[in-house]
Order: structure tokens, then sequence, then C-alpha cells
């Protein structure tokens, strides 16, 4: 299984983004300034391993509580979003 390293980062005006890496390439770095952005760039990073991959997250040292919060907020948002599209598929 390959391990993607997702880290919660923030820029020098207090807004946080998350730092992508696939840890079997060495030149594998991608930025995401939000949620849908990141969901986007992890599902092309795991096409390449048939979704055989595991998230490793975690934070720099500058990055607040709240703005850990920000993205598990929206994280929920998003995977709420797909379940509810995935419902209606299946129903229609």
């Amino acid at each position: 299984m390959v391990i993607i390293e997702s880290t919660i980062k923030s820029n020098p005006m207090g807004r946080w983004y998350i730092e992508l890496s696939d840890t079997t390439k060495e030149e594998s770095l991608e930025m995401c300034i939000d949620i849908n952005d990141y969901a986007k760039k992890i599902e092309m990073m795991g096409a390449e391993y048939a979704g055989e991959v595991e998230v490793a997250w975690s934070s720099d040292d500058n990055v607040t509580e709240v703005q850990i919060n920000e993205v598990r907020m929206q994280m929920m948002v998003y995977e709420t979003e797909i379940e509810s599209q995935k419902h209606k598929q299946m129903d229609g």
C-alpha cells in the first residue's frame, strides 16, 4: 500500500492549505487550496495505484487548532455531499 502524506500548512496570510506528497516519488508535491482541490488531486494520485493508498495526516507547527478544525469541517461537508450524490444516483 502506498502512503500519501497530507500536511496542513499555513501561509503568511494565515490561510491554510494542504500539501500532498506521494512517498514513493521524489518530486510529487501538490498544493491544495481547498477540500475540493484536495479531493481531485488525491483521487488522481490514488488512481495510479488502483485506489490502494493510505493517507497520513500531519500539520506544521504554525498551524492553529482553528485551521485544523476548518479542514476537518470542510472534509465532513465534502464527504456528506459525496454520500448524498451516491444515494441520489442509486435512487434515480
